[in-house]
């Protein structure tokens, strides 16, 4: 099938449009890319969602407005490849994710907003969309999602392997070498690196890490952040883009100069990740890092000191880390129209391999 993924991450920094060519399970063409960034309104727009998302009544005017918005600008992300495509493969924007974890008392939840029927009037396509709520009412977490698309991506390389994506929340995928998937989120990466920049800065994010290098890691702020229980939790685990917020405010971080508080920030990132190889069957052999953080040079390097192996950037492997997860949800989708499964009992601790997703459209 030809298709065309679309990602907004959990850094809310705008959409990632890719096209491939994909049964779902090889990959045949990766094709052209691109990024439409957020205009500054419908940034903040979504960061206040998120802030009030466990209250949000689905009727909200800013909420309709958003997803308005939202979904124009996927429209104009597919229409700027300007390719046609079998399907569409449109994720939406988390914002609220409340996975099964035990011991808290709530009913598990994940929300991504977008108009599906929308952008398939729009664009002309089908559309595949919805992909974690069928997990998560399994009894999954939901996410990662992206393994399956890892595992077929990196068919001809040595395992064990370590894709780890750095967005507003790090996650990563260890694949063995028979096919194992091992996958779950390691924590904090740039979502609360860019609120300190936005807080201390003004600007969106702290840019090739100049912040972050300017100041140090403060060792007992880092301690306190270390002791929290998600680090040492086996998986299946997944996390909220402000899962750590609290955390980070009882840890003192908030009191920490700009730069030191950077600096700390991108440390405890590298230790998060750090926390997480100790959860894999055996050591990989290399990191591959895909996502914005592998631009930003303080948390490479605090990610080469915190890591026994090598640290690479995925453009290593003649990928383009800027488009894996967008390239992935086309697989996906196509996944989703075969009815292929899309998530694992080791990726999302979901019971059994379990199909997922729903279509707008129809497909020929």
């Amino acid at each position: 099938m030809r298709t065309i993924g679309l990602m907004s991450g959990t850094s809310l920094d705008g959409v990632d449009a890719a096209y491939l060519e994909t049964d779902g399970e090889v990959i045949g063409r990766l094709g052209p890319r691109l990024t439409l960034p957020y205009d500054p309104k419908l940034r903040r727009q979504l960061r206040g969602l998120l802030d009030r998302a466990e209250t949000l009544a689905e009727n909200d005017p800013e909420l309709i407005d958003a997803v308005r918005r939202l979904t124009d600008r996927h429209a104009e992300a597919v229409e700027a490849l300007g390719l046609e495509a079998d399907l569409i493969g449109f994720h939406g924007q988390t914002i609220l994710h409340r996975p099964p974890v035990v011991g808290r008392n709530y009913q598990p939840f994940t929300w991504q907003v977008g108009d599906a029927t929308s952008l398939a009037r729009r664009t002309g396509m089908t559309v595949a969309y919805d992909f974690r709520s069928a997990d998560v009412a399994a009894g999954g977490q939901g996410a990662p999602l992206v393994p399956v698309f890892h595992r077929a991506l990196a068919a001809p390389l040595p395992k064990p392997l370590a894709i780890l994506n750095l967005g507003g929340v790090g996650n990563v995928t260890w694949l063995g070498p028979e096919g194992e998937m091992l996958a779950f989120d390691t924590g904090p990466a740039n979502g609360p690196l860019d609120d300190w920049a936005r807080k201390h800065t003004g600007k969106d994010y702290d840019a090739a890490g100049k912040l972050a290098l300017a100041g140090q890691a403060d060792g007992a702020v880092l301690g306190r952040l270390m002791a929290h229980p998600y680090l040492t939790a086996p998986p299946p685990k997944s996390l909220d883009r402000l899962d750590f917020d609290r955390a980070l405010k009882e840890a003192g971080a908030a009191e920490l100069s700009a730069a030191d508080g950077a600096a700390t920030l991108c440390a405890f990132c590298a230790v998060c990740v750090a926390a997480a190889a100790r959860l894999f069957p055996e050591p990989p052999l290399q990191w591959l890092v895909a996502g914005g953080g592998r631009r930003n040079p303080a948390i490479m390097r605090a990610l080469q000191g915190a890591l026994e192996e090598p640290v690479r950037a995925v453009e290593v492997a003649g990928w383009d880390g800027d488009a894996l997860e967008a390239q992935a949800f086309g697989l996906l989708a196509a996944r989703v129209a075969r009815g292929l499964p899309i998530t694992f009992p080791g990726t999302t601790g979901a019971p059994r391999p379990l199909t997922g997703g729903r279509i707008v459209g129809s497909l020929l």
